[in-house]
């Protein structure tokens, strides 16, 4: 499949909607854009999930907000909730 696509003067792209389908792309979805390095294109429905590592000293934060507190206290896990 070829389309042309014109750039708006704010840079954007609008995909055709025949396109947006073999993506599986909706309304708000993502798109990922890899180039190599012929200059070639590729657009892959995908979705961009940030991810921070945590060093040892966040980690010990972490465990000291959740775990200190409930110290001492006995635990009870409910089914049906």
């Amino acid at each position: 499949m070829v389309k042309v696509l014109t750039v708006n003067p704010r840079g954007a792209l609008t995909l055709p909607v025949g396109v947006r389908d073999l993506l599986g792309v909706k309304r708000g979805g993502q798109i990922i854009v890899d180039m190599n390095e012929n200059g070639e294109i590729r657009l892959r429905a995908g979705v961009f999930v940030p991810l921070e590592i945590y060093s040892s000293e966040r980690v010990e934060e972490f465990r000291e907000m959740n775990e200190e507190p409930l110290a001492g206290r006995k635990l009870v896990w409910r089914e049906g909730r």
